[in-house]
């Protein structure tokens, strides 16, 4: 098994995943899978901005893990109220590219595990790039070119700030959030992932990329 998973992340350091867990649930689901890998240098820099300011503002920083958003969330969440969870665009990408959605402690040590590898055998810009080509973007739709084209109808490389921020605001539950025509919250929450976009570009948080 760790013979097994070595390779597999170093498989995928040079080779794009070619399904998901996600993916398959929905096309044994009957729902038709969109997605169009594209590289890094063909998405706007507009939306891994927009990530790192949604997700995770220590994305440059960390080796995979932060524990500061960690022990935050942890806190909230003790507090009562919505559970929210402290995972990292690293964390997250692991979950997507190699493992089923769940909770048990089973399967968040295993992300764990793959987390590492990918952070010591990827880097940031793959690791961003594996991201945003298989986070899902709504029923069927994975990747930020397929959602671009479906939200907005353009190429993912041409996606203003405001179109980015959108995108990223769907992430946290992308069936239930339109981009295109997001509501009330979502158009807030848009509005807030813009400003922080600018932070990120005026302090370099994304210069890893």
């Amino acid at each position: 098994l760790l013979i097994f998973s070595l390779l597999w992340a170093g498989a995928y350091r040079f080779i794009n995943p070619p399904t998901t867990f996600l993916m398959l649930r929905d096309r044994v689901q009957g729902t038709p899978v969109y997605q169009s890998w594209v590289g890094l240098d063909a998405i706007s820099r507009h939306m891994p901005r927009a990530v790192i300011a949604a997700e995770d503002a220590r994305f440059c920083e960390h080796r995979g893990f932060d524990i500061d958003a960690m022990e935050q969330a942890w806190q909230r969440n003790q507090q009562g109220g919505k559970v929210r969870g402290g995972s990292t665009i690293s964390q997250q990408t692991a979950k997507n590219a190699f493992l089923w959605p769940g909770r048990t402690m089973v399967r968040k040590g295993i992300e764990a595990w793959f987390t590492l590898l990918i952070e010591g055998m990827w880097g940031k810009p793959r690791i961003m790039e594996v991201y945003l080509n298989i986070a899902e973007f709504g029923r069927g739709i994975f990747g930020v070119e397929a959602a671009s084209q479906h939200y907005f109808g353009k190429s993912a490389r041409a996606l203003s700030p405001v179109e980015a921020a959108r995108l990223a605001a769907i992430l946290p539950q992308p069936i239930k959030r339109d981009a295109a025509a997001p509501g009330r919250y979502t158009r807030r929450y848009a509005g807030r992932i813009t400003a922080r976009t600018r932070v990120v570009a005026t302090e370099g948080l994304d210069a890893c990329l």
